[in-house]
């Protein structure tokens, strides 16, 4: 059977249109089913990061011998009834606090009328805050407790007034009432009890669980697949215990604070802190709001709200910015842009409780698409990983005409890598890239020349910096850019330390310039070329570029090179540059030959290109150049000398 090729082709452009709408009914689909399944869902949600925090408990009970079954069991009611006292705490701590306000109702009216006062000697304030201060004054009459009156309170000539009648609704029966009460009772009970259950069955069949995940993963690697996911496991544990202690701790430092300044109900207050700090960047704002009141109202003057608000100034940026990076890294692995928006999403779908939640869960969600392969997209979109590679990024500055930020990077990088690192790593395969698309015809004449421009710049500017040592690892955050190319690029070579001295070198090394390296002409081998001559002349060889006629015109008098490096990024004939080396040998004898294949990977045909091109040395890297000048420069009984590389 036969298609028609119309028809095929208007189904090939249907097909995107297509994917589109079948992506958008998916997540239509799911925030629906999120949404109108919270009830059975929060419990869940509830129960799975529960247990996260939980299992350490467990296993170290599980260490004890204890029974898994009795270690569960013990962890989950002992974790639930520390819940209920703190529930209970803050119900008495808010009923006890609910009972004192109207006692600070006046001291709110007098600072209202002051403040009321003071705007209106400035003139426009007053209209501006007039508002504010209605509202203010309605809150305080509110707060405000009633005062009873007697038939002497009855003003002269008012007997005559019309009587008020209020209307009121009939008495509810028993069992309406006990039906009401039981179903705002019920309701919080049998989540409670849920939560519980669900605790208990995720820590006794974890193991059970897991495999079934894998299952679901669909990997054919199972090792690699478990041992990810336990891994995922550990990391999230480990993290949610941790922020679990840290906003303890930071709501136990702002009870303790406040009782200090004496504020009412200092632990409300704390454990509120403390909960509220699970928000992400508001959360501890969101804290300090209620304390400010309170402290307004109840002193009559100013000291104990600066106060306060002094504290939470200071007790926020030492937990978020010192111990927090202590205790689980610099940030969460989630982009600032995700938690903003996983906020409002679960806010949306799960009220408060999608509030309090909505960091754990996009931690759990980005780490199943850093282990998971098919959810790979959860990573792309809520990671603060680069979502390119750092060859990519580098590249794509240089289409973007940029290479100032591409110099900033670079020397970011060297920090804690060395300059020939970075070049093998990030610069080279920018550069094969570009050599690519140029092949393609994606970049013409006049663009080759631009993005080339960009390239040599970069490789300029970072040729420039000296460096007063080899590079250490620093503690300081660099980063997400450079973090991901650290741990995309491994380490360093043992030669990237070594810089050779002209007692360390052959005589016929120790010229000023004993390396000639030759561009081949193409439209990005001049950057290429160039990191080569830097990358060895900061080990010691002294080297310099020359264009591809520089042996047709014959070198300059006086100049035998020790070696010439012949660089190649753009495809050329093998026959081509056999007779390319036959002229340089032709013009210096005995000069040693080192041809640099930027595009070759291939390690098989190495070898077979060595000897079709009579190279004395053949490298696809500029460590492998590095190695291999190294080796031929130095003298007979030289030692490698380890030294800063300038």
């Amino acid at each position: 059977m036969t298609t028609d090729p119309v028809t095929t082709r208007l189904l090939r452009q249907a097909l995107p249109v297509a994917t589109t709408l079948a992506s958008l009914l998916l997540v239509v689909t799911l925030a629906s089913a999120l949404y109108f399944g919270r009830d059975i869902l929060v419990p869940v949600a509830l129960a799975i990061l529960l247990s996260f925090v939980l299992l350490p408990a467990v296993r170290a009970l599980r260490r004890l011998r204890v029974p898994r079954a009795a270690a569960v069991l013990l962890v989950v009611l002992l974790a639930f009834g520390m819940l209920g006292a703190v529930g209970s705490l803050i119900a008495r701590e808010a009923a006890q606090l609910a009972s004192d306000l109207p006692r600070y109702s006046l001291t709110l009216r007098d600072k209202i009328t002051a403040l009321r006062t003071a705007t209106a000697e400035r003139g426009g304030l007053s209209d501006t805050f007039s508002g504010f201060f209605d509202m203010a004054e309605e809150v305080g009459k509110e707060l405000q407790p009633p005062v009873a009156k007697t038939d002497t309170d009855t003003p002269l000539g008012t007997a005559d007034r019309p009587m008020q009648v209020e209307i009121h609704a009939p008495r509810s029966g028993l069992l309406k009432t006990l039906g009401s009460v039981a179903g705002g009772v019920l309701h919080p009970l049998a989540t409670l009890g849920l939560i519980l259950l669900f605790t208990i069955f995720i820590l006794l069949q974890r193991e059970d669980l897991r495999n079934r995940a894998i299952r679901l993963a669909g990997s054919s690697d199972l090792r690699r697949t478990t041992a990810a996911i336990d891994d995922a496991t550990s990391r999230l544990s480990r993290f949610f215990v941790a922020q679990l202690i840290l906003n303890v701790a930071f709501g136990l430092v702002i009870g303790v604070g406040l009782w200090f300044i004496g504020v009412p109900s200092p632990i409300l207050f704390g454990v509120i802190a403390g909960i509220t700090r699970f928000v992400p960047y508001v959360g501890a704002v969101i804290s300090a709001v209620l304390p400010l009141a309170i402290a307004v109202a109840v002193d009559p003057g100013w000291s104990m709200a600066i106060q306060v608000a002094i504290l939470f100034a200071i007790v926020e940026p030492i937990a978020g910015h010192v111990v927090e990076p202590l205790l689980y890294g610099h940030s969460t692995g989630i982009s600032p842009v995700a938690v903003i928006l996983a906020a409002t999403i679960w806010t949306f779908l799960w009220g408060p409780i999608g509030l309090l939640l909505a960091t754990p869960l996009t931690v759990c969600l980005v780490v199943l698409g850093r282990h998971v392969e098919r959810l790979w997209f959860l990573d792309v979109i809520l990671g603060d990983r680069p979502a390119l590679g750092p060859q990519e990024i580098f590249y794509q500055r240089m289409l973007a005409g940029d290479p100032a930020e591409a110099i900033d990077q670079g020397r970011l990088f060297l920090k804690e890598r060395a300059l020939v690192t970075y070049y093998d790593e990030v610069v080279l395969p920018g550069l094969r890239m570009a050599q690519e698309d140029a092949a393609r015809g994606m970049l013409d004449r006049e663009r080759q020349g631009e993005v080339g421009a960009g390239f040599r710049a970069v490789v300029e500017a970072l040729g420039q910096a000296r460096k007063r040592g080899m590079p250490r690892r620093s503690r300081k955050p660099v980063g997400a850019e450079a973090e991901a190319a650290f741990a995309a690029v491994g380490p360093d070579r043992r030669t990237a330390g070594i810089v050779l001295g002209s007692e360390d070198l052959a005589p016929a090394w120790r010229g000023e310039t004993p390396v000639l390296c030759v561009a081949s002409g193409g439209a990005f081998d001049e950057a290429a070329t160039l990191m080569l001559a830097q990358t060895l002349s900061r080990h010691g060889l002294g080297a310099r570029v020359a264009g591809s006629d520089v042996l047709r015109e014959g070198l300059p008098e006086g100049e035998r090179p020790a070696m010439i490096c012949f660089s190649y990024l753009d495809p050329i004939s093998l026959s081509q540059i056999r007779l390319t080396i036959r002229r340089a040998r032709k013009a210096v004898p005995g000069v040693t030959i080192l041809v640099g294949f930027w595009r070759e990977r291939d390690p098989a045909s190495l070898g077979r290109l060595r000897r079709a091109t009579a190279a004395d040395l053949l490298v696809t890297s500029l460590s492998d150049a590095l190695d291999g000048a190294l080796g031929r420069a130095k003298a007979a009984k030289a030692a490698p000398v380890l030294r800063a590389a300038e």
